[in-house]
């Protein structure tokens, strides 16, 4: 069971799971009223994390959300259920309010938490240790701006597979089932295709 555990998600990791993966992993392992509310749900998710949101939207997913969760109680038992299960009944509200998702969420502050995570070298000293670390880079970084003549990590050409990159891209050939999950990618998350 261990080897079937995803485990360490960080935030987006979780909204493209719930979002994109769950709707689609659960289509064909799960009864129709299941499945049905867990759409529910990962769209009401979609629909409140557009770059721009319309009033309208929002106002239709904060009704929808409440019949969700409700359908959602039906299927779980009640231990399933505590403050984060009712925590979506407010979001579409919130939205409202202060403007789209985006500019609240926490993805760049994982970001740099990881990276202040990987300057710790002494377990002992957490703070210290981080500091440490913060504080050379920072010096590093300063002292590679004068540094004319020698090769920083600032001033490097970009690399591809040990060579210098003469042009921008890099052409790939893709397999049938990477070609048809790209495709998808693109169609779920592109605004033009949205009205179809």
């Amino acid at each position: 069971m261990k080897e079937h555990t995803i485990f360490d998600l960080k935030s987006h990791d979780s909204h493209i799971l719930m979002q994109q993966l769950l709707p689609l992993a659960a289509r064909r392992a799960l009864p129709k009223n299941v499945i049905e509310a867990l759409i529910e749900l990962s769209n009401f998710f979609r629909l409140l994390c557009p770059k721009v949101n319309l009033t309208y939207d929002l106002e239709n997913i904060q009704d929808r959300i409440v019949l969700t969760l409700c359908h959602i109680e039906k299927i779980f038992p009640m231990l399933f259920f505590d403050v984060m299960e009712h925590l979506p009944i407010h979001l579409a509200e919130e939205a409202l309010i202060v403007g789209p998702v985006q500019f609240r969420w926490m993805y760049p502050i994982e970001r740099y938490l990881s990276t202040l995570k990987h300057y710790m070298r002494n377990r002992a000293h957490l703070k210290a240790s981080i500091a440490k670390g913060y504080l050379i880079e920072e010096c590093t970084n300063f002292c590679s701006i004068y540094l004319n003549n020698v090769e920083t990590k600032w001033n490097r050409p970009p690399r591809i597979d040990g060579r210098f990159n003469k042009r921008k891209g890099v052409r790939i050939h893709l397999d049938e089932i990477t070609w048809v999950q790209a495709q998808r990618y693109v169609l779920v998350n592109s605004d033009v295709v949205t009205p179809f």
